[in-house]
């Protein structure tokens, strides 16, 4: 089962309410994406830990084999101070 782009990006948010997040479906067919994720929430965390958080988000779309979601490419790193 395929997910689309848009809930991918809803979920993040819904955990990252400060988070600029731009979703890309890498291969056409709603199962390989990459996101990035730019967020306050991320400040003091290892790269490891603020993808750990992103995979959270997505509350086991991505969980074996009859995960929605089957690739998830990150790119992560917190949001610049204003």
């Amino acid at each position: 089962m395929a997910m689309q782009a848009i809930e991918i990006e809803r979920l993040i948010q819904e955990a990252f309410p400060s988070a600029q997040v731009e979703i890309k479906d890498l291969a056409g067919d709603g199962n390989h994406y990459a996101a990035t994720v730019v967020a306050e929430e991320f400040h003091g965390l290892t790269r490891v830990k603020q993808h750990q958080l992103v995979y959270a988000a997505l509350k086991g779309k991505m969980d074996g084999p009859a995960g929605e979601l089957h690739a998830l490419a990150l790119t992560t790193r917190p949001k610049e101070s204003s």
